[in-house]
């Protein structure tokens, strides 16, 4: 117990895990949001704004007994409500690039806090998890990687801009042990962000499977078969009609389904996760396609990405590189020696 207990402190403090994983977080759910922004502003005022039937003032009333909060009910001002949709996109497609994160990952939680609450009502669970996801991105160091923080932090380092400043003792150590303390945190923060992601992932997938296994059409397989049948499902009704001839494979897809959902918080520490991470990507195209659902299709399929190792993210840049030579994807790729070791050793120079 005491070996594993260190383990964990050292997995906790010595170095950030999933850099790559949290921007790939960081990029999908920004840029979901964003194109979700834009795919409603044809009705945008009828869901948030003052024309909807859902009024600023009935959301009001429902905060006052749920304690959710909304910057789109602080004026009931068109105006305003245009700029605060303006802004929404805006700061969606900069969390996506990865400008100035910490800052703007606050923005963007403010943003699908207020969006989510105003037209609670109207929401499904792709915007549930939209919404937890951007809460847990706030602590993460999510614009490590493929952003434009790396890129102008590696432009920094390569351009020798580091300023170094004479100082006292006194005063050196001091800093130094106040810069020590500082990363500490900020490691600390994003390991537990990440780890709680992944946990509500697994968390998602476990009890979507356990409900489903308490329900008889899902233990007949015929769960699917009525999904398939209903009008609020239907984006393309030839298809579904077509896909609802095939009784055993419906009736395949529905144990599939249970069985990798119950079993996918169990094969996360082995390599079995990997063909059950691409059956679930399947899954999750299907219900896109099938179901009409993109947004949670979407936010499920980004969810997942938090399980692969930072190894097949390091590969894909390379594999880019070679594709599209002139796009520089890098995004600080190789650690600066600031980042090599996130924390410095506590004891001694830290170089």
């Amino acid at each position: 117990m005491p070996a594993r207990v260190a383990a964990l402190l050292t997995l906790l403090l010595e170095q950030p895990i999933s850099l790559y994983a949290a921007a790939v977080l960081r990029i999908g759910y920004g840029f979901l949001y964003f194109a979700f922004l834009l795919r409603e502003f044809p009705h945008h005022d009828e869901i948030w704004g003052p024309g909807s039937p859902w009024t600023p003032a009935l959301a009001k009333e429902l905060f006052d007994q749920t304690g959710w909060a909304s910057i789109l009910t602080l004026s009931d001002s068109r105006v305003y409500f245009e700029v605060c949709y303006a802004a929404a996109i805006i700061i969606s497609a900069l969390f996506m690039l990865g400008w100035r994160t910490r800052a703007v990952s606050v923005l963007f939680a403010v943003v699908v806090t207020s969006f989510h609450a105003r037209t609670i009502f109207m929401t499904d669970g792709g915007d549930n998890l939209i919404l937890l996801m951007a809460l847990y991105l706030v602590v993460t160091a999510c614009g490590r990687r493929w952003s434009l923080d790396a890129r102008r932090a590696r432009l920094r380092e390569s351009a020798g801009r580091t300023v170094l400043l004479p100082l006292h003792r006194t005063s050196g150590e001091l800093r130094r042990h106040l810069r020590d303390a500082r990363l500490t945190v900020i490691t600390v923060l994003h390991n537990c962000g990440m780890l709680v992601i992944a946990a509500q992932v697994c968390f998602l997938y476990g009890s979507a499977g356990l409900y489903k296994v308490q329900g008889a059409s899902w233990g007949n397989g015929t769960a699917l078969h009525y999904a398939l049948n209903l009008d609020l499902f239907q984006p393309w009704p030839a298809l579904s009609a077509m896909a609802d001839e095939h009784d055993v494979l419906i009736a395949i897809t529905c144990y599939l389904t249970v069985l990798l959902q119950v079993a996918f918080p169990f094969v996360l520490f082995g390599r079995l996760k990997y063909p059950v991470l691409t059956t679930l990507l399947g899954m999750h195209v299907g219900i896109a396609v099938f179901l009409g659902l993109p947004l949670f299709s979407g936010a499920m399929i980004v969810a997942d990405a938090v399980f692969l190792p930072d190894r097949f993210y390091r590969y894909l840049g390379q594999l880019s590189r070679r594709v599209v030579p002139w796009a520089d994807v890098r995004g600080a790729q190789t650690p600066t020696p600031a980042e090599a070791a996130l924390v410095p050793p506590q004891s001694g120079h830290t170089g």
